[in-house]
């Protein structure tokens, strides 16, 4: 098959943890022997912060380490026609720019012989509504939501069976255990500081904690302000910056342990959602410790997978006894790579979505 994702970025994981997910299931799709490639916006929010940031290397660097990927930038006003020609799926990312979104429902309502599909991983359907629904879906074939709560709210704009669930997953090739383990120590957190959704909860659940417990805490991510950068000194924590998402595992293999700290709306509103970095890290091997968090899907084994924080106190709690407990570590790290090569790789995903095509193109009434 041809698939032409349309993203915010493929090259650019700079506060965008979506192109994680997306490099993942291109890079399976490929291994499959098909023909899938990507295009994102030339002046895109991601690219640009970090070009500013960190150069025009830094793109490179991720064109480097991922070479099977191919990633066509566009300019303004640019027209889609060509590049879904000959396509069989098309999918489109939330993030991308609402008169191009509108534009390839068009070319599907033309004519086009492709599937296209929304493909939604954020909160805004609950926390922006006006900003998802403003979107033409009209010729789209269906969508694809990050969780089942995202799903239902699609449901109750009409969608009915065609939102199907789609979790974001690790991409095993890249996020796997050390090959060979080294020294260990202390608590790491990869995140970003973004827009105040999780500022209390990340001191109350990370910070305070890690501190208490005596554990060094290293943090990685972008979007920390002066007075977030204050917090964390404050608390001892030592900020490094942004790293390359594919980085990440040599990261977690120095450390005993993270911590997942949800966004507060996927801890209440959204709930059974987890961030990209709870596969990531499960799939590295190093125990996690969730912040408040309603695992509704059962994605995961409480208590086996991770161990669940129900308040600051637990946490602290559960900090020292991993601190303490290299029996717990290993447990913990075993089981939740378990999970995550059964279930939430990203050729599960692959599976999934090759699923989906063959029910969206099957004639009425056959299942």
């Amino acid at each position: 098959m041809r698939i032409v994702v349309f993203a915010h970025s493929l090259l650019s994981c700079w506060n965008h943890g979506n192109a994680h997910f997306l490099r993942g299931v291109l890079r399976e799709l490929v291994a499959r022997g098909h023909d899938a490639c990507a295009f994102e916006p030339e002046d895109g929010w991601s690219r640009a912060n970090l070009c500013a940031d960190h150069g025009a290397a830094a793109l490179a660097e991720a064109a480097a380490a991922f070479p099977e990927l191919r990633s066509h930038a566009y300019p303004a006003g640019f027209d889609p026609a060509a590049a879904v020609e000959g396509a069989d799926l098309v999918l489109v990312h939330e993030w991308t720019d609402p008169a191009l979104v509108a534009a390839l429902g068009r070319l599907r309502g033309q004519g086009g012989r492709f599937t296209l599909l929304f493909h939604d991983t954020h909160h805004r359907a609950v926390s922006d509504p006006a900003a998802i629904r403003a979107f033409d879906l009209s010729g789209y074939d269906g969508v694809l939501a990050f969780g089942a709560a995202l799903a239902e709210v699609y449901r109750g704009w009409g969608w009915g069976d065609r939102v199907f669930v789609w979790h974001e997953a690790a991409d095993l090739r890249l996020f796997q255990p050390p090959p060979v383990p080294g020294p260990r120590a202390g608590l790491v957190w990869i995140g970003n500081f973004g827009d105040g959704e999780r500022t209390a909860e990340l001191e109350e659940y990370l910070l305070a904690p890690a501190r208490d417990a005596g554990l060094a805490l290293d943090i990685h991510g972008v979007r920390y302000p002066p007075e977030a950068l204050a917090l964390l000194a404050r608390h001892g924590a030592r900020y490094h910056g942004w790293l390359a998402n594919h980085r990440a595992p040599e990261v977690f293999a120095r450390h005993l342990a993270t911590v997942h700290v949800p966004r507060r709306f996927y801890a209440t509103v959204l709930p059974g959602i987890p961030t990209i970095r709870v596969f990531e890290a499960l799939a590295c091997g190093i125990p996690l410790v969730s912040a408040p968090w309603r695992d509704a899907e059962n994605l995961f084994r409480p208590g086996i997978d991770y161990l669940l924080a129900t308040d600051p106190a637990s946490m602290r709690a559960h900090l020292r006894a991993l601190f303490h407990d290299a029996g717990l570590r290993e447990a913990l790290a075993r089981e939740g790579l378990a999970t995550i090569r059964a279930r939430h790789g990203c050729a599960h995903r692959v599976d999934e979505l090759l699923a989906i095509l063959r029910r969206l193109r099957a004639p009425a009434g056959v299942a």
